[in-house]
C-alpha cells in the first residue's frame, strides 16, 4: 500500500505509476476534510497506520509545517518506507533521526531537507553519513536541460509580458 500526502499532479502522476505495479494507493484527506472524510480519501492517522510506503507530495503550509513528527511517526509500521520529494519542514527532522535509529520505521528517502542547500553539518546530513537507513539525494529535478529551457523560457514570456503592460502568472 501506497500512502499519498498531496494529491495534486505529482501525487497523482506517482499514483498512477504505483498502480502499474499493482500498489494499492491510499490518498490523504486535506485536513479541512477530517470531518466529512471525500470517498476515495482517508484521514492521515489511518494512512500511516496502513501504508507500506508513505510519499509526501504536499505544499509546506502553517497546517503541514513538521506533519510528519514524533507522534505520526508513531503512528506508521515499522516496516513503513517514508518518501519526501516535496518539502523538508513536511518533517520534524529530529523526530525522523530519532526514528530511523530506533527502527521505528524501516527507512526514509528525502530529496529535500529543512535547509536547501543543505550545510555540512545539517541533522540530516549527519545521520546520513551513520544510518543505513536514511537516503539523502540532491534535490535538483531543475537542473535538467529541459526543465533550465522551460524556466528561461518563463522568464523571458514573464520579462514580455510586463513590457507589454499584460498581466502574467498572477496569484491573487
Amino acid at each position: 500500500k501506497l500512502g499519498i500526502v498531496g494529491y495534486g499532479n505529482i501525487g497523482r502522476r506517482v499514483a498512477e505509476i504505483a498502480r502499474g505495479f499493482g500498489m494499492e494507493i491510499l490518498i490523504a484527506a486535506r485536513p479541512e476534510d477530517s470531518a466529512s472524510v471525500i470517498s476515495h480519501r482517508v484521514p492521515i492517522n489511518d494512512l500511516l497506520r496502513q501504508a507500506d510506503i508513505v510519499s509526501l507530495h504536499c505544499p509546506l503550509t502553517p497546517e503541514t509545517r513538521n506533519l510528519i513528527n514524533q507522534r505520526s511517526l508513531s503512528l506508521m509500521k515499522p516496516t513503513a518506507f517514508l518518501i519526501n520529494t516535496a518539502r523538508g519542514a513536511l518533517i520534524d527532522e529530529t523526530a525522523l533521526i530519532d526514528a530511523l535509529g530506533k527502527n521505528l520505521i524501516s527507512a526514509a528517502a528525502l530529496d529535500v531537507v529543512t535547509a536547501e542547500p543543505p550545510p555540512l553539518d545539517h541533522p540530516i546530513i549527519r545521520a546520513a553519513k551513520t544510518l543505513d537507513n536514511l537516503l539523502v539525494t540532491p534535490h535538483t529535478a531543475w537542473s535538467a536541460r529541459e526543465a533550465r529551457e522551460r524556466l528561461l523560457d518563463e522568464v523571458k514570456e514573464n520579462i514580455g509580458a510586463f513590457l507589454r503592460g499584460e498581466r502574467r502568472n498572477l496569484v491573487a
